[in-house]
C-alpha cells in the first residue's frame, strides 16, 4: 500500500520510506491514525512493513 506525506497510517506498523528510484532510506512506526510525517527527498512515499 502506497502512502504519502500527509496521509493517515491505517493502522499501527512500521512504514518503509521509499525513495524516487525505488530504494529503501529508512523506518517510521506509526501509530493507527497519526498523520506521516514529510518525507527529507521530495518524491520519496510510505510503504507499510
Amino acid at each position: 500500500m502506497r502512502l504519502n506525506s500527509g496521509d493517515t497510517a491505517p493502522k499501527s506498523a512500521n512504514y518503509k520510506v521509499v525513495g524516487p528510484n525505488g530504494e529503501e532510506m529508512g523506518v517510521v512506526y506509526m501509530q493507527e491514525g497519526e498523520t506521516l510525517p514529510p518525507t527529507q527527498i521530495s518524491g520519496c512515499h510510505y510503504e507499510m512493513d
